[in-house]
């Protein structure tokens, strides 16, 4: 790791791939990593969504929760691996695998698509505030106060993210230590107060919709999927890749299945948690005071990590686009986009719980075709070549043809199409949503196999046969040049 992030000053480091002298992170930093992602009340909205929507019971959802993190995040884990072999964040890495010019339209997609995440998780943050402060000095909810909140969440966000990835590391430890914790307590606590015999003799719902449940569940893991190389580039070349897949799978599955589980739970109880306007205040009315004020303290921690996490990536995706300023600044952008879009789903929106769940299976949808093709991709590399990641000009390996590599770009454009053609939202429901798929939720894994699939049996290029062993041989000539000093 660079010396600006282990002494604590601002990452600099941008799109550019770590040497191998300063790729000095550990694989057991991801479980903090991927427990902080997961830090969010909107998971026990969620979690009483099950019940409520889709009509599960207790072991179902048990089920859900336990499938979903290890679906989504084992994809998560599995595509971080490129971050060791490349060095470089994943939308950098995408690049030798659409082509410079390619790599823009599913980096610009993929950029707006984290507008939606981050809104989400600022408005959670913000409510999350709202209530403390209503819960220890009174205050109601209003207007100006949905501002200053807004405000100071995003800001807060902006200044983690803009430090870079050692912030996030310290970040995230303590903020599992703390959760952990205080969820013990109130796991504890609902044990001892909740109506047991109401949770058990719920009726089982459909198997179609517990298969729907865990594509919900997973769309949130599954929007972390380009992001996973951006926290592993400082592994050593040597990490070992299933460590990595269980730590990230680990990291996620500590969080997802206590907090489903305790969103069935209190469901039973408040049956109209899922369709509350406000997905947090509902906390401070299940709980004691002196257990719900500081839990949702933990919860906003958890919650602006998750936002600095997804504008710590976002500002690598704004670099690939070619907006030439450096990551902290490209940070900016998305803490605007949230504020803006925040407002709008706190003071207009009706509905919460349905907005959140549509937005999620959009982003699913939307990431998923360059799943697909970059997953493929992985298969076939095993090293990228950092020299023609950073050229962006005609003389780049990865260059391909007029900027594109065209197998990708088809690949995705198609899976782009099916994925859409089986999803169903508020706002949006494609012509084969009534489809056995559809109904399920599952345009999302239709998006994947149908890209990936699609990739893997176009040809591919002179080109892109050659490139490889160019890396291949590059880097064994680095390896001889640092042996050869070393001696």
């Amino acid at each position: 790791m660079p010396a600006e992030a282990t002494d604590g000053a601002i990452e600099t480091r941008g799109l550019e791939p770590v040497p191998d002298s300063e790729r000095t992170g550990r694989v057991r930093e991801l479980v903090p990593t991927w427990v902080a992602a997961n830090i969010s009340v909107l998971l026990l909205t969620m979690g009483a969504g099950l019940v409520i929507f889709n009509g599960l019971n207790f072991w179902q959802v048990l089920v859900v929760a336990v499938a979903a993190p290890v679906v989504s995040y084992g994809i998560v884990g599995l595509i971080s691996i490129a971050g060791k072999r490349g060095g470089a964040p994943g939308m950098a890495l995408s690049r030798a695998v659409f082509g410079q010019r390619g790599n823009l339209f599913p980096g610009a997609l993929i950029w707006i698509a984290r507008w939606g995440w981050e809104t989400i998780n600022a408005v959670s943050g913000a409510y999350a505030l709202i209530t403390v402060l209503d819960l220890l000095f009174g205050i109601e909810s209003s207007t100006p106060l949905i501002v200053v909140t807004l405000l100071l969440f995003v800001g807060c966000t902006f200044l983690v993210s803009g430090l870079g990835i050692n912030a996030l590391r310290v970040c995230s430890k303590w903020s599992t230590y703390l959760f952990g914790a205080f969820s013990v307590l109130v796991l504890g606590y609902l044990v001892f107060d909740t109506d047991w015999s109401a949770v058990f003799d719920k009726p089982a719902g459909s198997t179609a919709m517990m298969i729907a449940g865990i594509g919900t569940i997973a769309a949130g893991g599954i929007s972390w999927v380009p992001s996973g190389p951006d926290f592993t580039r400082y592994l050593p070349r040597t990490a070992s890749s299933r460590g990595m897949v269980g730590a990230t799978v680990g990291g996620a599955a500590v969080v997802v299945i206590p907090m489903v589980l305790m969103g069935a739970v209190m469901a039973v109880g408040t049956p109209d948690l899922a369709e509350a306007q406000d997905p947090v205040s509902f906390i401070g009315e299940l709980l004691p005071t002196w257990i719900a004020v500081p839990y949702l303290l933990i919860a906003l921690v958890g919650m602006l990590l998750i936002n600095s996490m997804s504008m710590y990536s976002a500002g690598f995706t704004a670099q690939t686009l070619g907006i030439k300023v450096p990551r902290a600044a490209a940070v900016s952008v998305n803490a605007v986009i949230s504020l803006v879009f925040g407002f709008l789903l706190m003071v207009v929106a009706t509905s919460f719980f349905g907005s959140f769940i549509s937005f999620l299976t959009l982003l699913a949808v939307a990431f998923s075709a360059w799943i697909g093709v970059f997953g493929v991709d992985m298969l076939r590399r095993r090293t990228y070549d950092a020299e023609a990641l950073m050229d962006t000009t005609r003389t780049s390996a990865y260059w391909y043809r007029g900027g594109f590599a065209w197998q990708a770009m088809t690949a995705w454009a198609v899976a782009l199409a099916v994925g859409l053609l089986f999803t169903s939202v508020d706002w949006f429901s494609g012509p084969l949503a009534g489809t056995w798929i559809g109904e399920n939720g599952l345009g999302w894994a239709v998006g994947i196999l149908t890209s990936g699939a699609l990739y893997a049996v176009l040809p591919r290029s002179a080109q892109a046969q050659a490139e490889p062993a160019r890396a291949d041989v590059a880097g064994e000539d680095r390896r001889e040049t640092a042996g050869s000093l070393s001696n």
